[in-house]
């Protein structure tokens, strides 16, 4: 990352580095010439010296040294260019009326004294954002328009967490620290007109802080693929079914795909491109797997401007004067057109303009007096140098101990390590959620009210992270007693004491999967959250987070898991008898109870227990008996310790089944699975997708339906572009609002 390399100047070559020359020594013994070892061939891999690094002073020296400014400004203007199109899409702009509008929505702030300003000052906030992000990319008022883009990225970013993700971290810290560089210094207006140095150099650390940023953002995301969920091919499954993977198809299986090419080719990937980025001669080859990868990834996730950003800031790992030698390129090749006036054409980064001195970098000196260690290093290091030295080591030392930091903020920590956006931990984990129940108790009454889920919300990232429960029951709370005061929820404002919610429980139960296991409860669902609420601390554990269940029967159990061994054999199994078949797993916890309700959409549902003790409770027959019946296949191999028919199971109150044991469940009403063993249970439910049946959609037409859907780059572009104009009548609207009044129209979510 401290990497110095030639920059020419006027068509020569000038090292902006001090001249080392090899000298020669003779020995006294035998009066040969030897070579006294030289340090050049360090300098040529590392760009620098091992004692540039002996001290403190020269460390600084070494960080201000003066570099070319050609690739600093390229990155700056592209990485620029892109925030401005993140801007309406990721960061929100075009859908600000619907994500900001609602006064009563819950949010998810990281400290809980932020608050959204209303709509009108929220898309103003966007408009100075976007305004710093033109600057940025044109270089005009730089240093202002870095900050016109940071402070509002960073209030909206830290005004919602639960839209946090890596690489919106990721463009917050690169702000920063374009903010902190000298970056205009090249391809920039203020050049242009000389409100800055125009062509001029810039210090050492203007990249190394660069590259360092991007060199953890992928050595960490390696080490943390180094977790057994993603070496073990459980974190991103079935991914080999998109197109893109279509040329591996031809020599691999889809496992193999997934295994061997989306998780050690991930892992091997993220590990060592960043060092490979780093050296001359495995640069290309670096540049060219790492460009596959996130193209690839850019057609496989919406993940926004992620893949381009990376894409663009590759060639910081680059000699700093690459810009220019392509442009010579260009221009050799231009030259063969005559009417093309290219030698005539003056730039403010034309090749040929000699680099200018700039005062925030360190030149050696170059005097006639006596040589010495002050002539090689130059004047003598102000505060200012020795301050920015240490602000770039914190923030090095940062960036290695905060993804590691999940110890000290317990209080985030759940199943995954604190809150997913800057730990680097990217695709690591997969979510399946399948059931969210939100319950109100009156507890005067005892009376319970089910909550829709999505009310006052508009994620359900909540469901996965228990400071975001706590805020979410917490706003909950206060929207439950405000509509009891004015409508009718079956709830007595005066019996229950409204005002300060004594009365009120609310309890969330959430089932969930992670990379392939179970489906298990994330909460305990006997526990009152909004009783707890003041007591979450974001430095203590969380008691009423249930733990994530071993992927085997029991801890002593020795053999594979679940997920590699009998999971996968029972799958098979299943989805042999019919292309609309399909499987289930569910675990639950001892002393608690399942509560579901199947609807008729499903045929054919046995529910089967793999391991543990299960009561199964019925506490209204099923209305029809059709869904009872069962093929020959399926009752030997569901009700291998049963002798009756099916049929019998349907109207069963209650019934004990154990490890082996199945039972046909009913459709169109509850039924209860009580836990009764003293270890947990694992059971599954396998059925008949009707709906899929009557469609005729099998496996391989939901796969096309799937292709068909991934949008093309002119759909993209069309998408963007829409997104655009929208955010630019949202900020219109709010204008005239602010100015005259004029009442803004807003959109609102549908179901």
């Amino acid at each position: 990352m401290l990497r110095q390399r030639v920059v020419r100047e006027a068509g020569k070559e000038v090292s902006s580095l001090p001249t080392v020359k090899c000298t020669e020594k003779r020995s006294i013994r035998n009066t040969k010439t030897l070579p006294e070892k030289c340090p050049m061939p360090m300098r040529n891999v590392f760009g620098f010296e091992l004692r540039d690094l002996t001290s403190w002073s020269r460390f600084v020296r070494l960080l201000f040294r003066p570099t070319d400014p050609a690739s600093l400004g390229v990155t700056r203007a592209l990485f620029g260019l892109l925030m401005v199109l993140d801007i309406p899409e990721e960061r929100g702009l075009s859908d600000a009326d619907v994500k900001w509008g609602d006064p009563n929505e819950c949010r998810f702030p990281l400290f809980n004294v932020l608050r959204p300003l209303p709509l009108e000052w929220m898309c103003v906030i966007y408009l100075v954002m976007w305004i710093g992000a033109i600057g940025m990319m044109l270089g005009l008022r730089f240093r202002l328009s870095c900050v016109a883009f940071v402070l509002p990225y960073w209030y909206i970013l830290l005004l919602d967490k639960s839209v946090w993700n890596n690489h919106s971290y990721l463009y917050g810290l690169v702000s920063i620290l374009l903010l902190g560089s000298h970056a205009h210094h090249f391809w920039s207006l203020d050049g242009a007109r000389n409100r800055a140095p125009k062509n001029a150099h810039v210090p050492l650390w203007n990249y190394t802080i660069l590259r360092y940023q991007f060199f953890i953002l992928y050595f960490i995301a390696g080490l943390k693929k180094l977790d057994s969920e993603w070496l073990g091919g459980y974190s991103m499954t079935n991914l080999s079914k998109h197109w893109v993977f279509e040329p591996f198809r031809l020599i691999l299986t889809p496992d193999q795909i997934d295994y061997w090419i989306i998780h050690l080719g991930g892992f091997f990937l993220d590990l060592t491109v960043g060092f490979w980025l780093f050296f001359d001669l495995t640069r290309p080859y670096a540049m060219f797997f790492c460009a596959s990868f996130h193209l690839m990834n850019s057609r496989m996730f919406a993940i926004g401007m992620f893949p381009y950003v990376c894409l663009a800031t590759m060639p910081v790992f680059c000699n700093a004067d690459w810009p220019r030698t392509f442009q010579r390129w260009v221009e050799e090749r231009l030259k063969w057109f005559s009417c093309l006036p290219v030698r005539n054409m003056r730039f403010p980064w034309r090749s040929d303009i000699p680099l200018q001195k700039a005062s925030c970098c360190i030149y050696p000196r170059s005097g006639n007096g006596k040589k010495g260690k002050d002539q090689e290093e130059g004047p003598p290091l102000s505060l200012k140098h020795h301050l920015i030295a240490a602000l770039l080591v914190t923030h090095m030392g940062l960036q290695v101990f905060l993804p590691y930091s999940h110890f000290i903020t317990k209080g985030y920590n759940n199943w995954t390590n604190g809150l997913y956006g800057y730990s680097w931990d990217m695709m690591v984990h997969s979510w399946d959620t399948i059931l969210v129940v939100v319950k109100i108790v009156d507890k005067n009454t005892g009376t319970e009210h089910f909550l829709d889920p999505e009310a006052w919300v508009q994620t359900d990232r909540w469901t996965k992270h228990a400071d975001m429960a706590v805020q979410y029951v917490s706003c909950v709370g206060e929207r439950v007693k405000e509509a009891a005061k004015s409508t009718s929820l079956g709830i007595d404002s005066k019996k229950a004491k409204m005002d300060n919610l004594s009365s009120l429980a609310v309890h969330v139960d959430v089932w969930s999967s992670l990379n392939g296991r179970f489906q298990q409860r994330i909460f305990d669902p006997r526990t009152d959250i909004l009783a707890v609420a003041d007591q979450w601390s974001p430095f203590k554990p969380v008691p009423w987070v249930m733990p994530l269940l071993d992927d085997k029967p029991s801890p002593n159990e020795k053999g594979s898991g679940w997920r590699r061994g009998r999971m996968k054999e029972l799958i098979a199994e299943v989805h042999s008898w019919s292309p609309y078949s399909d499987v289930l797993f569910v675990a639950d916890f001892p002393g608690l109870v399942l509560e579901n309700y199947l609807n008729s959409d499903f045929g054919n549902v046995t529910l089967t227990v793999l391991a543990g003790q299960v009561v199964f409770e019925v506490r209204s027959p099923s209305t029809s008996l059709e869904d009872t019946e069962s093929t020959h296949h399926q009752t030997k191999f569901l009700q291998k310790n049963q002798n009756d028919g099916p049929s019998e199971y349907a109207f069963l109150k209650n019934i004990t089944l154990n490890t082996g044991d199945s039972i046909l469940v009913p459709t169109s009403t509850f039924h209860y699975v009580y836990t009764i063993s003293s270890n947990p249970s694992f059971y599954m439910y396998s059925y008949i997708n009707k709906t899929r049946e009557s469609l005729g959609l099998d496996d391989e037409n939901v796969l096309e339906e799937r292709r068909a859907e991934d949008a093309s780059f002119l759909e993209e572009a069309q998408f963007r572009v829409s997104n655009f104009l929208r955010a630019l009548g949202l900020v219109g609207n709010s204008i005239l609002k602010l100015l005259y009044s004029v009442p803004m129209m807003r959109r609102v979510r549908v179901g």
